[in-house]
């Protein structure tokens, strides 16, 4: 039996989205029309509209697993970011390009930055392959941001962090904002940043557990 994805993708928008007060109808009308099945691997595609965190690239060689961030966390974080037709997106950690693919819906720009040299090949082509022809992937390091196209009006971090390297506030507009999970599990929090006249100011906006970046983590203190 071939899986209706279209028919799941509105379910999920009805049963899992709209269920944690998403109602910014440009969110809702993205994750509608991008189908998230194509940005995940063969053998993952029936758990697409699962409201779960997808691996789409195993741990391997003493590194960690990337996940596709569940769709749920996904749209609260994109709902608080209040992205504008007319902003310019860095998108630091876009693993296999499904939050870059939403950002092109909602955003006039997108820049995709993958760490991984593999992953950032696959979200190159499957963004080339839809025709999400606003969206650029970058192969670099997360933490040091792409401030060749900076600055932006929207930096989002796709997933949870310990700290937030000074160079990507450096990347920001002014009145530009940064949207990220600080701290990782049950502990984690979304939070706004929003630069003005070159101060930064921080808002809370609620409690939020997803995956963590790797590239974002305090290395454990040695202890003798």
């Amino acid at each position: 039996m071939v899986a209706d994805f279209a028919e799941l993708r509105r379910k999920m928008v009805d049963n899992q989205i709209r269920t944690v007060d998403v109602t910014d109808l440009s969110v809702l009308e993205a994750f509608l029309m991008v189908p998230r099945e194509d940005f995940i691997s063969s053998d993952m595609k029936s758990l697409s509209y699962v409201d779960t965190d997808i691996i789409v690239w195993p741990a391997q060689n003493g590194l960690p697993a990337y996940y596709s961030m569940g769709p749920a966390s996904l749209a609260k974080l994109l709902q608080l970011a209040a992205v504008k037709s007319s902003d310019i997106v860095l998108d630091v950690g876009t693993n296999s390009g499904y939050c870059a693919a939403l950002l092109s819906k909602l955003a006039r720009s997108v820049i995709a930055l993958e760490s991984h040299k593999a992953l950032s090949e696959q979200a190159t082509e499957t963004l080339k392959r839809n025709q999400y022809d606003n969206v650029i992937v970058i192969h670099g390091p997360l933490e040091k941001g792409y401030a060749v196209e900076g600055p932006y009006d929207l930096i989002f971090i796709e997933g949870a962090v310990d700290f937030i390297p000074e160079s990507l506030f450096d990347q920001m507009k002014n009145h530009g904002r940064l949207v990220v999970v600080e701290g990782c599990g049950n502990s984690g929090v979304a939070r706004i940043y929003v630069k003005e006249d070159k101060i930064i100011a921080a808002r809370r906006a609620f409690n939020l557990a997803v995956k963590p970046l790797p590239s974002f983590l305090k290395t454990p203190d040695f202890i003798f």
